[in-house]
């Protein structure tokens, strides 16, 4: 209930509001808990005549998360998808795709103590549509399950605090799926490429489309509330193959700085930092074919409506 003061019997009653804060994303309660969010980024700019130059643009981001929780006595399943899907017309040019990321994830843990218990996790990175080269026409980059990296992990789980969480794993198995003939017989994301003939041209259909790596595995999250109105959390995630070149760590990094304005409006940063020995990617600009072992980085930065249920 808000508070009231009252100056007198005969004055009208004024009532004190409470800015709006964050809600904590750490829930301690027992049983289950479910929700979500969705927040939808726009930006647009118009030229006309306009001498300094430039184009004229628009862009959408759509961000979404649904989770359930639940959590007992000494047992606690967590359960979460989140999707990033981006759009980008710039100037004559038709309607590009600009970012497309789906990802779920499932953790079991049992506490055998304050701080350490046992865990296991199932974790699965992928995209919804296809992605297509921008310097070369009708060429397939990416789709759905091409790539696809699931990584399966039991160890151990470390909360020193609420808002922080370490999971160890000893015995991580990771396995790329590539759900494309096509991406496989080039050796694309990482996977066996197809054979090739006497001549040294590829024989088709001889790629492989899934590869099999176990090796060490660590996960450090932490969510926490920064500020009245401003949350960050951050996700750490490390492997290392144990049969292939074990020094080469596999990074996958990402960040979120979310500022609420009200209730329905925030403005957010995203930022997501990989590196994968495996995975060469294209130098420069792409259009000399040369690839090579790069960290990948994205950014994000948006500003838009958000709704919480």
């Amino acid at each position: 209930m808000l508070p009231t003061i009252g100056q007198a019997q005969t004055m009208p009653r004024r009532i004190a509001l409470e800015p709006y804060k964050l809600a904590t994303e750490i829930d301690t309660a027992r049983g289950w808990r479910r929700g979500g969010a969705g927040s939808i980024n726009l930006s647009q700019v118009s030229l006309n005549n306009w001498a300094a130059g430039g184009q004229s643009s628009l862009s959408l981001l759509g961000i979404g998360n649904v989770y359930a929780h639940f959590r007992g006595e000494k047992h606690t399943f967590a359960a979460a998808v989140d999707l990033v899907y981006g759009l980008l017309k710039a100037g004559p040019a038709k309607m590009r795709k600009s970012d497309d990321r789906l990802e779920m994830n499932i953790r079991y843990a049992r506490q055998y103590s304050n701080k350490w218990s046992y865990a296991t996790q199932v974790n699965i990175k992928t995209q919804l549509t296809p992605t297509k080269s921008n310097e070369i026409r009708d060429s397939l980059t990416s789709r759905f399950f091409a790539p696809a990296y699931i990584l399966a992990s039991a160890g151990w789980e470390y909360k020193p605090v609420e808002y922080i969480s370490v999971l160890l794993s000893p015995a991580t198995g990771k396995f790329t799926v590539v759900n494309s003939q096509r991406l496989a017989d080039y050796g694309a994301f990482g996977v066996q490429g197809a054979r090739r003939d006497a001549d040294g041209r590829l024989v088709r259909g001889t790629g492989k489309l899934f590869r099999a790596e176990v090796g060490g595995y660590m996960n450090a999250r932490m969510v926490k509330t920064i500020l009245p109105n401003v949350s960050y959390q951050t996700r750490l995630e490390l492997f290392s193959n144990y049969f292939h070149n074990p020094q080469n760590v596999d990074v996958y990094w990402t960040n979120l700085l979310d500022c609420k304005v009200n209730k329905f409006i925030s403005a957010n940063v995203a930022t997501i930092l990989m590196y994968d020995d495996d995975i060469p990617v294209p130098i420069g600009d792409g259009t000399t074919g040369e690839k090579g072992r790069r960290i990948q980085f994205k950014e994000t930065l948006g500003i838009g409506l958000t709704y919480k249920f």
